[in-house]
């Protein structure tokens, strides 16, 4: 085990208390599933660019396994819904017909956003390794619905570094919840991605807002950098 800060971060350097011990920091990696940045997945289906969704990728892999090194708790999570589709809300499935990429509907990586099916897999370049947490959530933030906060208290966790995407709706939803339980939040712009470059930019500079509203961003690389073991 070891220690991670000061970080070099915007607005402030991480975390507030100076630095965050490994054994209370955990890494999320949210929803690096075929359905958000796989071919025949959900966000393909619409019509998006998974390159921008899959950029984050690389630099994810490297912090992973900087993370197990460290043995860092690892979570990882997965948007999806039962197989009756008894979890999921008719005005979201609605909106997913619309435009194309229904909630359920066969689709090549299987019933889309479906728990169980091919498309709701993580994918192998970020894949679980035993031990680690895997939390299946059916809606956008990891603590609605779920055992996370549970699974981090239990643990003694109180930093929390996100990953995953996308940046402006899953891992932000996931950061605000995260905040108003009072995890010291860091959030990596080379780890994250969104459908679109300009909400991803975007989602970034929010969180930098009125001296830092949910925490820090940083890169992987400045992480990596303020690690002491």
């Amino acid at each position: 085990m070891g220690s991670i800060g000061p970080v070099t971060a915007n607005p402030y350097p991480w975390p507030y208390d100076g630095a965050a011990d490994t054994a209370r920091t955990a890494l999320l990696c949210i929803d690096w599933q075929t359905d958000f940045c796989g071919p025949g997945g959900y966000v393909d289906a619409m019509g998006y660019d998974i390159g921008l969704t899959r950029a984050g990728l690389p630099a994810t892999a490297r912090l992973l396994e900087h993370a197990r090194s460290l043995g860092m708790l690892v979570v990882h999570t997965r948007e999806g819904h039962d197989p009756q589709l008894s979890d999921l809300p008719a005005n979201k499935r609605w909106r997913s017909a619309r435009i194309g990429a229904e909630i359920g509907a066969a689709g090549p990586a299987g019933r889309i956003l479906v728990r169980g099916e091919p498309g709701w897999e993580i994918v192998p370049e970020v894949a679980p390794v035993a031990g680690e947490v895997i939390i299946d959530k059916p809606g956008k933030g990891a603590f609605y619905a779920t055992n996370l906060d549970l699974v981090l208290r239990t643990r003694g966790i109180t930093h929390l570094i996100l990953t995953g995407i996308t940046t402006d709706v899953c891992v932000h939803t996931t950061m605000r919840e995260a905040n108003d339980r009072g995890y010291e939040c860091l959030i990596l712009s080379d780890c994250t991605g969104a459908t679109d470059k300009a909400n991803h930019d975007a989602a970034l500079h929010m969180v930098t807002m009125q001296g830092g509203v949910f925490g820090c961003v940083t890169t992987s690389d400045d992480v990596i950098a303020a690690t002491a073991k």
